[in-house]
């Protein structure tokens, strides 16, 4: 089964859940949601409906990034899983969200600003080695990585490699998270050649998450693809 969604709900949650069987929930992000409000959601989604979820701002980018204008709460000393009180609390918080929910897949961006140096890496491997394993995690790295070395990180910290299909391939994992975030840039609609083109990419267990001003209609279009396609390569 391949799994389609949005990363956020594109549609009223009612239609969204007639449309799909998964989500990414990216409200996490931006500020951390309340305890009331994940059982609301768990609660009103479909038994079989799935959660993934995006790993809070405050554990991956610095408080001087633009994506801190839509947080709520104190500022601390945040970002690039520094082994420090404020990240810790940060993802002690998030973790009772991501149990609600039962979010399956946990995902961790980190920004351009997070480049590849001998810190960084340690930051992240602390980081990884410190927390609890409640849910499959996945690392999106947005800078400029080598392969190799993003490739040894995902490996030896059992991280799913998380990926645009149109900007790079899956370096590791048993399944591929991809997130389609627009070629050059999140205005963006996605061809019928372009959703063909992804056909000959993803495999049984793969998750196609889109990420652009078009993501509803992009989403229900591969998912009507793949559904013409053989038997068992139905979509979710």
């Amino acid at each position: 089964m391949i799994h389609v969604g949005t990363c956020g709900f594109s549609a009223s949650k009612k239609r969204y859940y007639q449309e799909f069987k998964v989500v990414e929930i990216q409200k996490t992000f931006y500020t951390l949601i309340s305890e009331d409000l994940a059982k609301k959601w768990r609660e009103e989604a479909p038994e079989v409906f799935e959660f993934t979820i995006k790993a809070p701002q405050t554990i991956t980018h610095p408080p001087n990034s633009p994506t801190y204008r839509r947080y709520k709460g104190d500022m601390g000393d945040f970002g690039y899983f520094k082994n420090n009180r404020d990240v810790m609390r940060s993802w002690e918080n998030f973790t009772h969200i991501v149990k609600i929910l039962n979010a399956k897949i946990v995902v961790f961006q980190s920004p351009a600003s997070f480049k590849q140096r001998e810190e960084n890496i340690r930051n992240i491997y602390e980081f990884f080695n410190s927390i609890e394993r409640i849910a499959i995690y996945g690392w999106e790295p947005r800078g400029r990585w080598d392969d190799e070395v993003v490739r040894k990180i995902c490996q030896e910290l059992d991280l799913i490699h998380i990926v645009d299909p149109y900007k790079g391939k899956k370096l590791w994992g048993d399944f591929a998270y991809y997130r389609l975030h627009g070629k050059g840039g999140y205005r963006y609609k996605y061809s019928d050649e372009e959703l063909r083109s992804l056909l000959s990419i993803v495999k049984d267990g793969d998750y196609v998450m889109f990420n652009n001003t078009n993501m509803w209609e992009d989403a229900r279009r591969f998912k009507l693809l793949l559904s013409n396609m053989q038997p068992h390569n139905h979509s979710n």
